[in-house]
Parts: structure tokens; sequence; C-alpha cells
């Protein structure tokens, strides 16, 4: 069964390797007529084109299923892992093993194996952390059919080091119901976070350990610039009560009071809406601008199961997967032109454009030097709130 199962997902991907061509209505006498032997031509060379890449993806599964196995690091949420996981092993008979970790402890951990990971796959979490391990030649470079249906070549690695799934907007998620009760207003932007009467209900994540601090430390440098940035955050830092582990840490925590502001992706406030309930909260997109992520994909340099990884990105950039996502609570916008985009994103509000222009190759360039800096500069009063467990 799980045989024809992934031949049928064979087809589908090859299919939608070659892109779909709608037949053409009659010709008018006016426009005149195709010649008869000039068709042929072109759906011969389109049958070859498809019996091509459905052989290639043929050769591709049955590689990977010699592989046998597959094991994936997962910095999305672990609702959507699990489901992304388990659909990959029934298309494929694959056995699939899975962790669910921050972007930072996956970084810090393939840094620590430095060529022979004990995974074979990364995926989701923003690509911060993904371009500090590519620029210290940890992640394999692999050439995806499937990136033929991004809708940009920013939701990509130049040399295919990684490749975009989801795009999620940066903000803030606060709690109306403690805030009225408080008589406080909620921030409208990013320096109103300084303001003293905050102090003690702001969350944010650890920039040790997770991609989504990695980008509010990028951000702040890239609004202010370097000195003014790394200074704001200084600031920011005598109102931050927790520094969570993960990057969906603070909104976690936010329908029920114990954190009254937190900062983060808001695609994970919805999460809190929709699927647990909390009416309470309050997205807030901040009103100067404010920055993106793109959770990625790829694979680690050295890995065991190469061509099951190679499948992997595959199938991660097909509909098959990504369309997981909003059934299982996350929902990002997503970046392939095939795959359905999650209406109830838009029924908040949230307008995937409507961001700042985000610097990739100076965060990849400098993330590592520029958390050392803030770190630096905090010193030690931020050390017994910054979560690690």
């Amino acid at each position: 069964m799980k045989r024809l199962i992934a031949l049928a997902m064979t087809g589908l991907m090859a299919f939608s390797l070659i892109g779909c061509t709608e037949a053409m209505p009659a010709a008018s006498s006016d426009a005149g007529t195709v010649p008869a032997e000039a068709q042929e031509s072109t759906d011969s060379g389109e049958a070859a084109q498809a019996q091509d890449a459905s052989s290639d993806m043929d050769a591709l599964i049955d590689a990977a299923k010699a592989d046998g196995e597959l094991v994936v690091y997962g910095s999305c949420e672990e609702d959507y892992l699990a489901a992304a996981c388990e659909h990959f092993e029934e298309l494929y008979g694959i056995k699939v093993q899975y962790q669910r970790l921050s972007t930072g402890e996956v970084q810090s951990k393939i840094e620590e194996e430095n060529g022979n990971p004990s995974g074979d796959v990364w995926f989701g979490g923003t690509t911060d952390p993904y371009n500090v391990a590519a620029s210290e030649g940890l992640l394999e470079p692999y050439e995806a059919k499937n990136a033929s249906h991004l809708i940009g070549d920013m939701y990509k690695d130049k040399d295919g080091n990684w490749y975009g799934i989801y795009k999620g907007i940066l903000g803030f998620m606060v709690n109306k119901d403690e805030l009225q009760r408080m008589n406080i207003e909620a921030p409208k932007d990013w320096k109103d976070l300084l303001d003293p009467k905050y102090k003690g209900l702001i969350w944010l994540s650890n920039y040790n350990t997770a991609g989504t601090a990695k980008l509010v430390v990028n951000t702040m440098i890239q609004k202010y610039g370097h000195d003014e940035g790394i200074q704001y955050l200084v600031d920011l830092d005598k109102n931050i009560e927790v520094y969570t582990k993960s990057g969906s840490g603070p909104s976690k925590n936010v329908g029920t009071g114990e954190c009254v502001i937190g900062i983060g992706f808001l695609h994970d406030g919805i999460t809190q809406i929709e699927d647990n309930g909390y009416g309470n909260i309050e997205l807030i997109i901040p009103s100067s601008g404010t920055s993106f992520e793109v959770g990625a994909t790829a694979i680690f340099k050295g890995c065991k199961h190469p061509n099951a990884a190679k499948l992997w990105i595959e199938y991660a950039l097909s509909p098959d997967c990504v369309g997981l996502a909003s059934e299982n609570g996350s929902y990002q916008f997503l970046v392939l032109d095939n795959a359905s985009q999650p209406a109830v994103a838009a029924q908040f509000g949230l307008d995937p454009d409507n961001v700042m222009e985000y610097d990739f190759e100076d965060a990849k360039a400098n993330t590592t030097t520029y958390v050392e800096e803030v770190m630096e500069a905090l010193g030690s009063a931020a050390d017994d709130r910054f979560q690690t467990e």
C-alpha cells in the first residue's frame, strides 16, 4: 500500500516540477491554427520532460528507501513537526526519527558535532542560525527541483544551503484584560516598550537559544544602527521579566496573563487565539515597521542518510508538507506558489508584504558577533532570567 502511495506522490511531484499547461481554446479563423506537426512536437517534448522528471524522482525515492531512515531536527512547533514527519514516513515507508529543538540549540549541536551530525535535516525555524551554519560549512548544498515553486529568490540561499517554506511577521502579543486591569495602554511601536510602565511585563526569548531572539537583535541593529540597536536592547532589558528558551515561549504565556506583553512571531499568537481559545490576546504590528522570518529547511553536511535527506527537501517544498501547517496550529504565510495560504492569517489583518527590507547578508555575516556584543553589553544582570530548559 505504501508503495502505491509513494508512486502516486511521485506522479504528483513530477507534475509540479514541469508546471501545468491549460488546454488552448480553439483558434479563430482570423488567428489561424497551430500546425499539427508543431503541436505533436510540443506534446512529445512535454511528455519526454514529464517522463524524465518522473524517472528522476523514482530514482531518488529508491535511493532514499535504501537509506532506510531519516533523522529530523525540527524548529517549528511540535505538532507541525510530528505531522510532517509522520506523513513523510507514510508516503515513502522510510522510518523517521524527529526531535523538536530551538534553532539556536540545533546550531550549537551541529557546531559541536563538526561535520559528523547525528541528524540528517533541519526543518523550520528562522534562517539567521541557518545562515551561520552555512557560513561555517555545516550545511550541504542541494539543487532542489521543487524550489521552482518558491515565490521569490529571497526565499532560498543562493548556494542551495537552505530553502524557505514559510514567512512569519515579528510583533507584539498583549493580554488585553491585564492591561485594562492595570489601566495601561498597549504599546504601539518598538520604542514604546522602553517605557518604565512596562517594567516586569515583557517576555522575549533567549538570544543564545532562539532564532526569534537573534532576529530581534538583527532587526534592532538594522532599524537603528549598530550602537543604537545594541543600546536599545540594553534599555529594553530593564523591562524584561523572562527570556524563554524558545521563540514561541512568550506567546504561550500571554493568554494566561503570566506574560502581559510577548515579543515574537504573530502567527504564534494566532495559534493561542484560534486553537487554545485565548480571545484576550491582541496582535500588534509595530507602527514604524517590523521584520520577518523565513522558516527554512536544510541538509546537514556529512549526514548519514543523504538520499532520504534530499527526498525530504523535495517533500518539504510541496503542498503535501506545508499544507499540514495550518491543520496543526501553525499559521505562517507560505512561500510556494502552488500552496494555499492560511485564511485565518489575513483575517487578523496580517500582510506578509508589509515588512521592512531585511538585510540577510548582514545577518549571515554578523549574527554571531551581534549576539555576543548584546550579551556582553547586558553583563551578568540578565543571567538569572535567561531560560535554557
